[in-house]
């Protein structure tokens, strides 16, 4: 392979689960192919823009070189008059794809799923450009399996997906896990409480509990925190990332106790990576990412799924398999109370339980960082 620089593609988008596993990878080929051209190609949102342009790899340097905004239409799999309107959209994604790939003529194409995703991959199918798409939940959303049809090799970050797909045992589904980004594999859990303001002192007298629902917030989650608020407080040192949208329902009227050993944050950005390595048990939903991130820190967790309309249930299946590894519990809505939610937390109050637990996340992750496992298959791909 020469020295000149070779354009390559990203896509994917829609949410930022679409886009940091991407970038991650994209960070891990840089670093095996510093002349790399990298293209994103993202919705015409402002929030995929934004986490594109303003992502940094570990050297400083910008992830990608070039973002591309296309339109995009979702892809429902119920009657829905917006489904006509979006037909619409998907076409003019195709186009403004297909004249963004003519023109750039990358390597190959590399998505991370979302509806965006869909019509670039049919484009760079048709343009005789090599594709890849990765999954990473545990069972296929619609458009990786739609992408399927136009990738050479589809990744997935679970063994047991191959079963989703009609010829899950071709050679073609290759098994990588989930990329996470490297700031999780450089977090620092002294630098976590000293932006947390909790002394080393304070964090041996109790485990640190962090719950989150992202970066958004979870109503449920939120709820069931404040009613078992006295509980948490006598048991834990509690962070709590809240939601902007619910901060200002914050329960008044603390005792001391609660004051001392509760900690609301609306939103934590940056310094989430230090936060997560800092506490001893994570409360969460089970998004595919989160999970990941957790887990390579090696933070047993408490799992309440997202359920219910609105959802194909990928959160629900990705929870049961981390419990299935011994690598969290789950908490689904159908069980939920304040004493099933007392009596998980509680099994983490011993140290013991709980280096069982980080045993599990440590062997799921293995040694070869999923990013860096990628980058070397798309590397491969072109030499």
């Amino acid at each position: 392979m020469d020295n000149k620089t070779l354009p390559v593609a990203f896509t994917g988008g829609g949410t930022g689960g679409h886009i940091y596993p991407g970038l991650a990878v994209a960070d891990a080929f840089r670093q095996k192919f510093p002349q790399a051209k990298i293209i994103w190609i993202g919705s015409l949102s402002k929030m995929d823009r934004d986490i594109v342009v303003n992502s940094l790899d570990e050297a400083g340097n910008a992830s990608a070189d070039k973002f591309y905004g296309v339109p995009s239409g979702k892809l429902r799999r119920y009657f829905s008059f917006k489904n006509f309107i979006d037909v619409f959209k998907i076409f003019f994604g195709f186009a403004a794809a297909f004249f963004i790939l003519l023109r750039e003529r990358p390597a190959f194409l590399f998505s991370k799923g979302g509806f965006v995703s869909v019509p670039v991959c049919a484009a760079a199918r048709l343009l005789g450009i090599k594709v890849y798409t990765h999954e990473c939940d545990f069972t296929p959303g619609l458009a990786t399996r739609i992408n399927s049809r136009f990738a050479a090799s589809v990744l997935l970050s679970y063994e047991e997906t191959r079963d989703f797909f009609r010829n899950g045992a071709s050679p073609k589904f290759i098994v990588t896990g989930n990329p996470v980004r490297p700031v999780f594999y450089k977090a620092d859990a002294a630098s976590g409480l000293v932006f947390l303001g909790i002394s080393a002192a304070q964090k041996k007298k109790k485990p640190l509990l962090l719950v989150t629902g992202g970066s958004l917030g979870a109503a449920q989650i939120n709820e069931l925190v404040w009613k078992n608020l006295s509980w948490l407080c006598q048991k834990f040192i509690v962070v709590h990332q809240t939601g902007q949208k619910n901060a200002a329902l914050l329960p008044q009227g603390l005792t001391q106790e609660e004051k001392e050993n509760y900690h609301p944050y609306a939103f934590i950005y940056k310094e989430m990576p230090d936060v997560i390595a800092a506490a001893d048990v994570v409360l969460s939903r089970a998004g595919a990412n989160s999970i990941w991130e957790c887990a390579v820190l090696e933070k047993p967790m408490v799992l309440i799924p997202l359920e219910g309309a609105g959802t194909r249930g990928d959160q629900v299946d990705n929870a049961e398999w981390f419990e299935r590894q011994g690598a969290a519990v789950v908490l689904k809505k159908s069980g939920m109370t304040e004493s099933s939610l007392q009596s998980a937390l509680s099994s983490f109050l011993s140290a013991a339980q709980r280096k069982n637990y980080r045993e599990a996340c440590k062997k799921l992750c293995g040694s070869e960082r999923p990013a860096e496992k990628i980058a070397r298959i798309l590397l491969e791909g072109i030499e």
